[in-house]
Order: C-alpha cells, then sequence, then structure tokens
C-alpha cells in the first residue's frame, strides 16, 4: 500500500463522523450454495459491548472460503451470509469495554479468538478458546444471537468464522481482532488472518521442526508452502513438496522446497519413494490436501520410531482417520493443528513484527491482485488452481 495514500486514507477516515451510526457499504453477499456472490449495499449496525467494527482494506480468499461457498457441509449451510475470513484493516468504532484497540488501529481478524480468560486460553498447550474458537455452525454474535449484518429492507445476513471480511466493513468481537504495529504493510498482514500463521506456526509452534531435520508436505496450495517456509527458516535439510499440479513446484522453489514429488508420476506409493529418499522416512509430514488417501500417505511417510504428521487439511464429515489403533505402536504419531497453534491476540503481534523484517517470504504468496467488485473472478482463479493468494482491494 502506498504510504502517501496510506497517509491520506487514514487523515479522511479519522474525520469521518461514523461511530455509534448504522453504517451502509457495499460486501459480497452468498444467497446460495454455489450462487456467484452479489456485491451489494448492506448495513452494518454499530458494535455492542466487546465488539469492534472495522474496515477492511484488504482481504483474499481461502480454500476454507471455497468450500462455505460450495456448501459442502449441509450443516454449516447458511444464507444469505457474508463469507470472508483473511483480511486487514482499520478500526473504525469500539463498543464498551474494549480497551485494548482504539478508533485508527491497525488490526487483523483472526477466526481463532482469544477471550483470555478461559480454561484453554490460561494453558499454554493450546490455543483453543472456548467462548471464540473457530465454529463453521457459528452464524450469529456471542452477545444476542443477532447478527450485525442486515440488507436495505432489515433482513439479518449471517456471519461467517467470527470475521466476514467480504464487506468494507464488519463487527467482530474483540477477542478476534489482533492490533498490529501501525508500520506494518496492511496488504501482507492480510496473510496473518490465516494461510501463513497456519502453515508456518504448523512447522514452528505444533512440529517443533529442528534444525537439520527432513519434513514432506502434501498439498502445495498457500498453507502447505507457508509450511515449507517455516521449515526453511527453521533449517531443515530436505523439504519434499508433494502435489499433483506441477506449476505449484516453481513457486515452491521459492520458499524452500528442495525435491518435489507428483503422484502421477509414480509407478509406486508415495510414501515408498519418500522412504527411498530419506532412509526410511522424514521426521515431519503435514497433510494440507483434505483428503484421507493424502493423510495416510503423510502418516507412513514418517520415519518410524519417531514421525510426526500434522494434519492442517479440512476433512469434509464424516470420515475417520484412515489409520488402525495398532499402527501407532509403530512409534509414529499424528496431531491437528488450528491457526498454526498460535494464540493470535498474544503471539500474533510478535509473528507480525518477525514479517516485518524480513524472516519470512510473504511477497511470494500474493499471486494476483484484483479490485473488491471482481471478487467472483478470485474465486474462480482459486478454483482453477492459477492462484495462491488474490488480493483484493477495498
Amino acid at each position: 500500500m502506498d504510504v502517501g495514500y496510506r497517509k491520506s486514507f487514514e487523515i479522511s477516515f479519522d474525520s469521518a463522523d461514523t461511530t455509534g451510526k448504522v453504517i451502509i457499504c457495499k460486501a459480497a453477499v452468498a444467497w446460495g450454495r454455489g450462487k456467484r456472490l452479489v456485491i451489494e449495499e448492506v448495513q452494518v449496525a454499530p458494535p455492542q459491548k466487546m465488539e469492534v467494527r472495522i474496515k477492511i482494506l484488504f482481504t483474499s480468499i481461502c480454500h476454507t472460503d471455497l468450500s462455505a461457498w460450495k456448501g459442502e457441509n449441509e450443516a454449516q449451510r447458511a444464507y444469505p451470509r457474508i463469507l470472508g475470513h483473511e483480511a486487514a484493516g482499520i478500526v473504525e468504532s469500539v463498543g464498551e469495554g474494549v480497551e485494548d484497540m482504539k478508533k485508527g488501529d491497525h488490526v487483523i481478524p483472526i477466526f481463532q479468538g482469544q477471550c483470555g480468560n478461559c480454561i484453554c486460553c490460561k494453558n499454554e498447550k493450546t490455543n483453543l478458546c472456548q467462548r471464540f474458537g473457530v465454529n463453521p455452525l457459528k452464524s450469529v454474535m456471542v452477545n444476542d444471537g443477532k447478527t450485525r449484518f442486515s440488507t436495505k429492507d432489515g433482513n439479518p445476513i449471517f456471519h461467517f468464522l467470527n470475521t466476514s471480511t467480504f464487506s468494507e466493513y464488519s463487527v467482530l468481537d474483540s477477542a478476534c481482532v489482533v492490533k498490529i504495529d501501525s508500520e506494518a504493510p496492511l496488504e501482507k498482514m492480510s496473510l496473518l488472518s490465516c494461510g501463513v500463521s497456519t502453515g508456518v506456526g504448523a512447522a514452528w509452534n505444533v512440529a517443533n521442526v529442528q534444525p537439520g531435520s527432513t519434513v514432506a508436505i502434501f498439498g502445495l496450495g498457500a498453507v502447505g508452502l507457508a509450511v515449507a517456509e517455516g521449515a526453511r527458516v527453521r533449517g531443515a535439510s530436505k523439504i519434499i513438496g508433494v502435489d499433483i499440479n506441477p506449476s505449484k513446484f516453481a513457486k515452491g522453489k521459492a520458499v524452500g522446497i528442495t525435491e518435489f514429488i507428483n503422484p502421477k508420476d509414480l509407478e509406486v506409493p508415495v510414501h515408498e519413494k519418500i522412504g527411498a529418499m530419506t532412509d526410511g522416512g522424514v521426521d515431519y509430514s503435514f497433510e494440507c490436501a483434505g483428503n484421507l488417501q493424502v493423510l495416510r500417505e503423510a502418516f507412513l511417510s514418517t520415519h518410524t520410531g519417531w514421525g510426526l504428521t500434522v494434519l492442517l487439511g479440512i476433512h469434509p464429515s464424516p470420515m475417520l482417520l484412515p489409520l488402525h489403533p495398532m499402527e501407532l505402536f509403530d512409534g509414529r504419531q499424528i496431531i491437528g493443528s488450528v491457526f498454526g497453534g498460535f494464540k493470535g491476540k498474544t503471539q500474533l503481534p510478535k509473528f507480525a513484527k518477525q514479517c516485518m523484517c524480513g524472516t519470512l517470504k510473504l511477497d511470494e504468496f500474493i499471486t494476483h491482485e484484483l479490485p473488491f467488485d471482481k471478487i467472483n473472478e478470485a474465486f474462480d482463479l482459486l478454483i482453477d488452481g492459477k492462484s495462491l493468494r488474490c488480493l483484493l482491494h477495498l
């Protein structure tokens, strides 16, 4: 974002008197399963107690948005709805009781909130939150069970993943908003709302990848490549990328992947190929595809005795792990990861500073940029496997 433009925007934004008022703005509304999003004017109510209303400046599309748009899980369908959960913006106003943010602060929304008070938030072993953890079934605000979005004639529009960022303005629980350094480039910081944090955090916080170790990543979308970036920074000696789309391999090299496997080119199972490449298997594998067969290959690609598989892919319900309990006696382990194990409110600001210092190559993840009203084109790019992240400018 151009510095001059950002400063002029902030001056005009600061002078706007919208606090306590309903804001009418543009949003991309999902009206049904798989239907093209409709850009239309919606009403956004003021924030209530412990809520924050933010002006979204940048947002992008993740496969989770794509899955929700397709309505793949029947129980999670709710229409009309404003999707989106990866974004960055500026606080427009805060509700009663919000003390850690104020108008004008630069923020990123997070789908995995942190209230700071529940038993999970107080436990260092988890980043879950009992009140504001990710819940795809949730479509209203915690305070009153109602929405803050409505159509121009007053009918409710449902929320999504605590965030709903496909709108020029959105209201979130304060537990789901993270204040970051005002000098941080917001267009890049939007990646920390989901993809980059989820992948890098899985390598750093969940697997704790060690220097000199070996890694296999199944699925080279934005999350998988973020895992590779995290493993590279940690000093992994070999990072194997597995994907059926060969176009992903060039991007993978830029973030540290050292070897590539296209399962379509093999005459043996992937785990056998990886075992032959790594003297019996990798130390860590990461499943980022949301496919049970891929998950089993990832599990078997790790070394007996100590191999760890981290599950990041979103799997449709009802599905069970493709493992026999006795296979765990071989010493391999499997664990799930949500938002890369980051406690958003307390740990993400430091992570943002690391990104500002160039620790991670964030530029590699933004492959396309479009104006917000081209959001359906951005969906098409993701569906066709042509983009990692298409940054939408609001």
